[in-house]
């Protein structure tokens, strides 16, 4: 019998991604390390590939750096998973903005699995809209 407070798979990732966007808004890029898998993946809104935690962090340093950045926050608006819940689809709009430049946004895709029983991101794609 499942716990009544126990937190289903959608909440908890829906819960990660709240928590990276904190992380993203006090600029921590040490931190968002437990959220990759090593060997993830992501294409950024501008096409350009990412390959490895290493890389993603190294560029979520670079614009930290940039005292115009502000922040990226990403709304999760549709989490699906697969039949032994140890996978999933989240989609959602992401939106980034500075504070001397427009604001860029978005559609974003994220897989993420469970790994020793917490979710960790493997593949992220963003998409710029607008």
């Amino acid at each position: 019998m499942t716990s009544p407070t126990a937190i289903k798979p959608e909440g908890a990732i829906a819960a990660r991604r709240k928590l990276t966007n904190k992380l993203i808004a006090a600029k921590d890029a040490a931190r968002l390390r437990p959220f990759f898998d090593p060997r993830m993946t992501l294409i950024a809104g501008d096409g350009s590939l990412l390959l490895g935690a290493e890389d993603v962090l190294a560029a979520f340093a670079g614009q930290f750096a940039d005292k115009g950045f502000i922040a990226y926050v990403r709304t999760t608006e549709q989490i699906d998973l697969n039949a032994e819940g140890t996978r999933a689809a989240e989609r959602g709009r992401w939106v980034g903005s500075w504070k001397d430049a427009a604001e860029q946004s978005g559609t974003y895709l994220a897989t993420w699995k469970k790994v020793t029983g917490q979710w960790v991101i493997e593949n992220e794609l963003f998409v710029t809209l607008a």
